[in-house]
């Protein structure tokens, strides 16, 4: 059987619903695009503090090529070039650089910067901001680091009971942009129960390619017996995409990073496979699940479109400078 698109499958054949859009979005990418030019530019090592997105292929390609990955800023020898992660980072961070004499690119997603600003915003107004994430998300940490005392995680619905605010009349909610977007409105709804002048955000701050992919899940959910995620297990987005392929009626779904982690007693009694990917995954591990299911008469693909997606985002300004020279001088200073 070949890939058939336009016509619908035979009742008794195998079906694999491949969800669009899907994979790196654009602030994985440009993250992604910093560290290897950074590599390409000023050579190995290149530090990378946490993973620079949250999947294990990327960062095991990533330490082929010369990245070292470390956990905290401190350890990264002086005089070395450190590369902030797609999550973005508190300032203090940012501090802990300046004083290890160190030269930094900043790939933190834009999408994230601006939930920072907004954050930074809402407490020189003093403001309570209420920050819908998960507890220990590096993405919340940095977001929380911009205005500690003023922010106050929410962890979900469960959580808002323990919410307490000085002023119930000037408080703000923000989110993790990469929650899902069904179980971020019931928290807001419940935010509001409680609080009923809060305050949104000016524009939503669950990322375009988050949302994106969702509805894609939602759309081929229903159809599908067995939904496969793409996808690592620390990807915030990418375990979303298995809960919200489960609400949208999916019989079974499951996180994989390769295709060699499948079941194949996943399928049985199945005749749809439903197939996506987390936004910090490359087309290529996709591409394996693919041939995974072919090889076992799972070949007619079928995609279903949820959006089109054409933003980009520049590269970090830093790239265009010397830095190694940059963090030689400061080690001489």
């Amino acid at each position: 059987m070949g890939r058939m698109t336009a016509m619908p499958s035979p009742q008794h054949s195998r079906k694999v619903l491949l969800a669009a859009p899907r994979g790196y979005c654009a602030g994985v990418d440009r993250a992604v695009i910093a560290v290897e030019k950074a590599l390409e530019q000023y050579g190995a090592p290149v530090y990378v503090r946490h993973e620079i997105v949250h999947n294990k292929y990327v960062v095991k390609t990533l330490e082929k090529k010369g990245a070292i990955f470390v956990d905290e800023t401190e350890e990264v020898p002086e005089g070395n070039i450190v590369i902030f992660s797609a999550h973005g980072v508190a300032p203090v961070v940012h501090e802990e650089a300046r004083r290890g004499k160190l030269a930094t690119i900043d790939a933190t997603c834009p999408l994230v910067t601006k939930v920072h600003k907004e954050a930074v915003r809402y407490a020189k107004e003093d403001y309570d901001i209420l920050l819908i994430g998960h507890e220990g998300h590096e993405e919340v940490i940095g977001t929380s680091g911009e205005a500690p005392e003023h922010i106050t995680l929410v962890d979900g619905p469960a959580d808002v009971a323990n919410v307490e605010v000085r002023d119930p009349d000037k408080v703000v909610w923000l989110s993790q942009t990469t929650l899902s977007v069904d179980e971020t409105m019931e928290t807001v709804d419940a935010l509001k129960g409680r609080y009923p002048n809060l305050l949104s955000p000016p524009s939503d701050d669950i990322c375009y390619a988050t949302q994106n992919r969702q509805t894609a899940v939602k759309q081929m959910g229903a159809d599908a017996d067995l939904v496969i995620v793409v996808g690592s297990k620390n990807s915030s987005n990418s375990v979303r995409l298995v809960e919200v392929a489960l609400g949208a009626g999916a019989r079974d779904a499951h996180l994989v990073d390769y295709a060699d982690e499948i079941d194949e007693s996943w399928l049985a009694g199945v005749r749809t496979v439903g197939v996506t990917s987390g936004a910090s995954v490359p087309e290529i591990l996709v591409e394996g699940v693919l041939e995974w299911l072919a090889a076992r008469g799972y070949d007619d693909v079928e995609t279903v479109t949820a959006a089109q997606e054409s933003i980009a985002f520049s590269l970090p300004k830093e790239l265009r400078r010397d830095l190694r020279a940059e963090a030689r001088a400061a080690t001489e200073d």
